[in-house]
């Protein structure tokens, strides 16, 4: 039922509310609603993609709680599913209130949708009572406090989540416009001119909130510098530092003349481009994934559904590795600033690079846990290893004892 009024009803009620706008308004109107809904919009997306990436995870055996360092009140992919589909739910229903309060006229109800709506999420979040998954929620804010401060030692679940953050950056940049024009007053303000506006396109808190992942990022590779001395952490330090310039050198086409930023800054950009494209391209497939040798994909200890379909197929290496450098081209183009007006094209290249992040996902969490298997096997090896030494001593010494 929930769904029959999801994707059959609301969508009428959302073009018949736009139709009855004037063509002038219809184009900002709808900029400003993609801008209040896309990041809630796409957080869920990337929601149903973590519940399939866990329910292979189950098929094909594989103890991701152990990876992760999970508790037994861990999320199953059916409970991540359950919440997406709340989430499928709420977040297009909010979005069609606030089409249709608007072009009936009640702005002011209309203006109070995306407020209400984003103070839900955070309630839902923060609340402290045993409810919404306590436990799991209090992971994830655990998680993410050890991520924005790396004052210990970095477990896997912190660098794999900023890594997932990383992908996101753009849904937090659209996030923290929402959130300044709540706080000003600006929601349901189509007359608003976005250049002069303090959350407009020239305010610098947008470059400032794009590049903060890839700063977390940093320091926790620093972080492990720090505690093992491999130099390995300073090259991948050095990879989230090449988004830096590609996030900057394009926030300064609000701030120079375009004949500078033509001849100069836009050159520098594009060059700062293609190196973060390549070097994240290059890490993907040779550190992260392992893939320099081109090894199996999907080698659990149990092959089961799709890592058995997948095992061996070369095609699977050939698609991943091309869709990986193409994606990572069109995120690298996204990180800049000065195409954040084209919001269908932003919202399919963010899709888009969720959608690669989705694939990371299953190298990833492979590599690591081959590592993990390899260990237990090595470590056993070394354990009967030890065990037969003592036993072949013992009868060694045996020989010797007097009757």
């Amino acid at each position: 039922m929930c769904y029959c009024l999801s994707f059959g009803v609301l969508p009428v009620a959302s073009w018949d509310s736009v139709k009855r706008m004037s063509v002038n308004l219809r184009d900002l109107f709808l900029y400003e609603a993609f801008l209040y809904y896309n990041p809630l919009l796409l957080v869920t997306i990337m929601v149903w993609l973590w519940g399939i990436n866990l329910w292979v995870f189950a098929q094909a055996n594989v103890n991701f709680p152990k990876i992760f360092d999970l508790d037994q009140n861990h999320l199953s992919h059916t409970q991540i599913w359950k919440c997406a589909t709340w989430m499928t739910i709420i977040v297009p229903t909010s979005m069609t209130a606030y089409l249709y309060l608007y072009s009936s006229g009640e702005v002011s109800l209309a203006a109070s949708q995306p407020v209400l709506l984003y103070a839900a999420f955070a309630m839902a979040l923060l609340c402290p009572f045993h409810i919404f998954y306590l436990s799991s929620r209090y992971f994830l804010l655990r998680t993410l406090w050890r991520i924005v401060f790396p004052l210990q030692a970095i477990a896997f679940a912190d660098f794999f989540l900023a890594d997932i953050l990383t992908s996101m950056s753009k849904v937090f940049s659209d996030l923290e416009r929402s959130v300044c024009r709540m706080v000003h007053r600006q929601v349901a303000t189509i007359a608003w001119f976005e250049g002069d506006s303090v959350c407009g396109s020239h305010s610098v808190a947008i470059p400032i909130v794009l590049v903060l992942p890839y700063l977390f990022r940093l320091f926790q590779c620093l972080r492990q510098y720090k505690d093992t001395r491999d130099k390995t952490s300073l090259f991948n330090a050095l990879k989230y530092s090449t988004a830096v310039p590609v996030i900057f050198v394009s926030a300064l086409q609000y701030h120079v003349f375009p004949d500078k930023w033509v001849n100069l800054y836009r050159p520098l950009w594009l060059v700062s481009a293609v190196v973060n494209c390549l070097y994240s391209f290059y890490w993907d497939l040779t550190r992260d994934w392992d893939l320099s040798c081109f090894t199996v994909v999907f080698k659990f200890n149990k092959p089961h559904i799709l890592s058995h379909c997948l095992y061996g197929r070369k095609w699977v290496y050939f698609w991943v590795i091309g869709s990986n450098l193409i994606l990572r081209c069109t995120w690298t183009y996204k990180l800049s600033a000065h195409l954040r007006h084209n919001y269908l094209t932003v919202f399919t290249i963010t899709a888009l690079e969720m959608f690669r992040r989705f694939q990371w996902v299953f190298f990833r969490v492979e590599n690591e846990w081959n590592k993990i298997s390899n260990n237990k096997s090595s470590n056993t090896q070394l354990y009967l290893g030890d065990q037969q030494d003592k036993e072949e001593e013992f009868l060694i010494n045996s020989n010797g004892h007097n009757v």
